[in-house]
């Protein structure tokens, strides 16, 4: 059973990594990350990649968490607070009185993560994703659908950071990933893992509905704004998603999971 502590004081030094989480996210710190939310917490109590190290939950989840806690490490601490003291620990008031600290074991580079994938696999390739948001829905997707691996430039945003594993639903614990080494090229990366680069513009050459069924492919979504270089888009299949007359433009996590939807379907 893990350790249930009963905290009464914002400022008790046990509960430091929890305070003023807004302002203080711990991505890039010491490998740790904050987790959010009951969905989020299930995933993660049962995932063999994050290691959670402490639970801070409001005293009156204690019962209808009991399932979830139970999956816990022995003597885990589970940090437990009235509702108004836990808002003053986050910094804001934190509605569903669920937090925890984690940490990500050592990732697989990502030639590694790509060589263990089967004979059919979907892989989702980001490309300067710098918009938490944006990550963690396309973590979303990439979850929904089945994707084998997400493989992230090494100029993307980190997908741990607090908000991107809320908007993902807890998709980034459960979806393998790695990124990217700086000055390591992403088309050559894939195509060396066997799989066919399949890059969204809404310049490209392939109407979507006109996608053929492929066994192994890569996605390659890059930022809103600039999308993806020419010169990545001269190297590899480019599809579009055609749209109204006038409008070329749609939210890079909704273009990812229709082409996502799109390659599953088939």
């Amino acid at each position: 059973m893990p350790d249930f502590i009963e905290v009464s004081d914002p400022s008790d030094p046990r509960i430091e990594a929890y305070r003023e989480i807004r302002e203080r996210d711990l991505v890039g710190r010491r490998g740790l990350f904050i987790a959010e939310g009951e969905v989020v917490l299930r995933l993660l109590t049962r995932s063999r990649t994050f290691e959670t190290l402490s639970v801070l939950i409001a005293s009156r989840r204690r019962e209808s968490l009991a399932e979830i806690l139970a999956l816990l490490p022995p003597a885990t601490p589970v940090y437990l607070a009235e509702q108004s003291v836990l808002d003053r620990i986050a910094g804001f008031p934190l509605h569903r009185g669920i937090l925890a600290v984690a940490r990500r074991n050592e990732p697989p580079d990502c030639k590694t993560l790509l060589s263990g994938l089967g004979p059919e696999a979907l892989v989702l390739a980001l490309s300067g994703i710098s918009n938490h948001d944006n990550m963690g829905g396309l973590f979303r997707n990439a979850a929904a659908f089945g994707v084998d691996a997400v493989v992230l430039t090494s100029d993307c945003c980190d997908p741990l950071y607090r908000k991107a594993i809320r908007v993902s639903v807890g998709g980034v614990l459960v979806t393998p990933y790695g990124r990217l080494q700086p000055g390591e090229d992403l088309v050559d990366i894939l195509v060396q893992a066997g799989l066919i680069p399949l890059a969204l513009s809404p310049a490209g050459t392939q109407r979507l509905a006109d996608l053929e069924r492929l066994s192994r492919a890569a996605v390659i979504v890059g930022a809103e704004g600039p999308g993806l270089p020419a010169a990545m888009l001269a190297r590899c299949r480019t599809v579009a998603i055609p749209m109204a007359a006038g409008f070329d433009s749609l939210n890079v996590s909704t273009t990812g999971g229709i082409v996502l939807h799109h390659l599953r379907s088939h």
